[in-house]
């Protein structure tokens, strides 16, 4: 019966179409169109997905060596790690307020990533000798701050607190010329109806206490996710005072990894991989504008909070490519890996895509790369680390860059070359390094 009934329902349909064609023949030729229109975009949808998991799956050994997943996980959670990060932390890491949608960054995304850090480190901190709840001890402030640690992860962040005029000062020395600035942030308690002027500003002056100075340039981060406020940009001296286009709300949200490059006059800055300030003639002429520090003006919702951590200071920052031709031997501590694994931070791609610009210059050069680490664990299982470091590097300028693996070499040396000392932070950092020796 109810097959019939479905039956009889058609025909009148199929009548009264019939009947009011004339009428409705446009309306019917558009719905046609575009349901023609919709099929090819749900096709076209599936390709590219198909597509873009095919491309990932390829790059997973370079990512992860040896694991058929990738590593790095976008959940809710943060990592537990008692060692903490090798090099610096990882950029996949989750936080509150993560959105696992958005998925793991990959190498092919940051294989066109042109920041390289300094070669000479001048301040690191990643707060690992401070007691939690206690302001960091390399710091200065004219407010408060508390180092703090999230979730069940041992990771310490440093929790800036918000106030306009408030400044937060590493101890960094005056800076000098060409340098390179890094940290990792991370936000929680901001969505899409908070905090729409919040604003994470990184200064750079002449003044070494708690005023603006004479010569001064800030950049300003917006957290705001009720809409894409831009960056504001201002240098005074330079007739500066703009706002950038820039729409990093995803990014705030997902731990994001900020890089800072000066060369005299000239400001860069990214956002994990991607460039969004370059600015020929920002800082004042004479280094003058010499002295780092950050605030955090208005936070008006009392619950949105902002964490800092692995901040890193280099000098340098300049072509690297360069001095491996000329010299025939460079060493950075710029390269990145997951803490205790030879898994590279997509970020170190900079640094790696240059030593490929090298090989395919001088088709005539070979490399032996060399893995360092600091001297966290025993002598045996850091020897293992670092050999695997650098074939994970090899594998990096094979796999992503396609150079030939017969010109390479790798082996590694453990901590038994140590450049810095092992029992303070920096000096880890410093030691957690790759060599690329011309041979």
């Amino acid at each position: 019966m109810k097959s019939n009934k479905r039956i009889s329902r058609l025909l009148i349909a199929f009548t009264l179409m019939i009947f009011a064609l004339p009428a409705n023949a446009q309306l019917l030729k558009k719905l046609g169109k575009t349901a023609e229109k919709a099929a090819e975009q749900t096709v076209a949808r599936k390709v590219a997905n198909e597509t873009a998991k095919k491309t990932d799956q390829a790059l997973d050994s370079v990512l992860a060596p040896g694991s058929k997943e990738q590593q790095g996980d976008t959940g809710k959670n943060m990592p537990s790690d008692p060692k903490g990060q090798e090099s610096g932390s990882d950029s996949n890491t989750g936080a509150p307020g993560n959105d696992p949608s958005t998925g793991p960054k990959t190498i092919q995304v940051y294989s066109k990533f042109d920041f390289v850090p300094g070669d000479k480190q001048i301040f690191f901190d990643d707060f690992g000798n401070d007691f939690i709840g206690d302001f960091p001890s390399k710091w200065n402030t004219n407010g408060s701050g508390e180092v703090v640690t999230l979730n069940d992860s041992a990771e310490k962040w440093f929790e800036i607190k918000p106030g306009y005029n408030v400044f937060y000062i590493p101890d960094v020395p005056a800076l000098p010329e060409e340098y390179t600035v890094e940290f990792d942030l991370l936000a929680a308690g901001i969505n899409e109806k908070t905090s729409s002027s919040t604003v994470f500003r990184v200064i750079l002056t002449d003044d070494t206490q708690f005023k603006w100075g004479n010569n001064y340039v800030y950049i300003s981060l917006p957290l705001c996710q009720y809409h894409p406020v831009g960056m504001r940009v201002r240098s005074d001296k330079m007739g500066i005072n703009n706002n950038v286009t820039a729409d990093i709300r995803t990014a705030v949200m997902n731990r994001p990894h900020v890089s800072i490059a000066v060369n005299k006059q000239r400001f860069r800055l990214w956002v994990n991989e991607k460039k969004y300030i370059d600015i020929p003639r920002f800082l004042p002429e004479g280094n003058v504008a010499n002295q780092l520090r950050f605030e955090l003006p208005y936070m008006k919702d009392g619950k949105d909070r902002l964490f800092i951590t692995n901040l890193k200071v280099a000098q340098g920052g300049v072509d690297l490519r360069r001095k491996l031709i000329s010299e025939g031997k460079i060493s950075t501590n710029g390269i990145l890996f997951d803490s205790g694994s030879a898994n590279i931070q997509p970020q170190s791609m900079g640094i790696i895509r240059q030593i490929s610009q090298v090989l395919q210059q001088e088709a005539a050069m070979n490399l032996n790369i060399v893995g360092h680490t600091d001297s966290d664990g025993d002598d045996a299982s850091n020897l293992d680390l670092s050999k695997q470091r650098a074939e994970a590097v090899k594998n990096a300028l094979v796999n992503v860059y396609n150079i030939d693996a017969s010109r390479m070499q790798t082996e590694g040396k453990g901590e038994s070359e140590p450049v810095g000392d092992n029992n303070t932070v920096d000096g880890k950092s410093q030691n957690r390094r790759v060599e690329f020796i011309k041979i």
